[in-house]
């Protein structure tokens, strides 16, 4: 459906090598387009769906949260199947909770970077891919996804040869919908954001999820200044340990006038869009 059918041993090597080594959507209309920015804590978990009632999720948080958070949510909505999963890199706080979403929903793709990482949650992912027979696909910067409602879909991260370090090839997502676009980062860093800027004319996007939990080794201001959001929402935990956001993102953003929106202080953010114009509403703020 999204992506031209691959040769599946890719799978099949990840498996071996490491083995080896180791409520609130349901106020916008049929024709809206609805991006949930789910509260899972300190991770992330994003659910697209689309007018024609496709349905995307974008990682799932660890694995306490993908249980009884993400699943209780997907269940709260009244979906029934995934059109597609994307595991935007293989750390804990992202793809952890894949696995009781993938036990729980049937899954019609599976787009992922591919890495090779030597946990025994990205073993247990992987084996649960291939167990189901989900197509597994790899993304790649260049690629064209055909998601049904969207006017485009297109993959601006990773890319060959891949940079050093898990966070730099997170799966980067850029979605437009009409008018309105939605650029997800996953974790990326500086060097992939640099990348993406000098490599390839970076699109503008009025929602931009910003990485690796407002990191200060993201959002860089050449970045912003390509993208151009008007929203930034950053997906993090309430009084987490690694100090997030970090005070150099929040100045960044504020200096690059985009409105900074928290799930660890407005819970579960939704955007509604009709492709003319957007709203956002945070779980703990009043439905306008």
């Amino acid at each position: 459906m999204f992506l031209r059918e691959g040769p599946k041993k890719h799978l099949y090597y990840l498996l071996l090598v490491v083995g080896l080594i180791c409520t609130l959507g349901q106020a916008a209309q049929a024709s809206d387009l609805v991006v949930h920015f789910i509260d899972v804590g300190q991770g992330d978990s994003i659910l697209i769906q689309t007018p024609t009632g496709a349905t995307v999720l974008v990682d799932a948080g660890d694995t306490k949260a993908g249980r009884q958070v993400v699943v209780p949510y997907l269940r709260k909505l009244g979906i029934q199947h995934l059109d597609m999963v994307v595991m935007t890199h293989p750390h804990f706080d992202h793809i952890g909770g894949l696995i009781p979403v993938i036990e729980a929903y049937s899954v019609g793709q599976v787009l992922a970077d591919g890495q090779i990482h030597t946990t025994r949650t990205y073993e247990d992912l992987l084996r649960l891919i291939l167990e189901k027979e989900i197509p597994f696909k790899l993304a790649r910067a260049g690629g064209e996804l055909t998601i049904s409602g969207l006017d485009e879909a297109l993959v601006l991260n990773p890319k060959e040869p891949l940079l050093k370090g898990l966070n730099n090839n997170s799966v980067v997502l850029w979605l437009r919908y009409g008018q309105v676009a939605f650029l997800l980062t996953g974790d990326i860093e500086a060097e992939a954001e640099e990348r993406m800027c000098t490599q390839g004319k970076l699109p503008q996007a009025e929602i931009l999820k910003v990485a690796h939990h407002g990191s200060s080794t993201s959002t860089t201001s050449t970045f912003l200044w390509a993208a151009s959001p008007k929203e930034a929402i950053i997906s993090l935990g309430a009084g987490n340990t690694y100090n997030h956001p970090h005070a150099e993102t929040l100045r960044s953003l504020d200096k690059a006038k985009a409105k900074v929106r928290r799930t660890d202080l407005a819970g579960t953010i939704i955007v509604i869009s009709d492709g003319l114009s957007y709203r956002v509403v945070g779980e703990r703020e009043t439905l306008p």
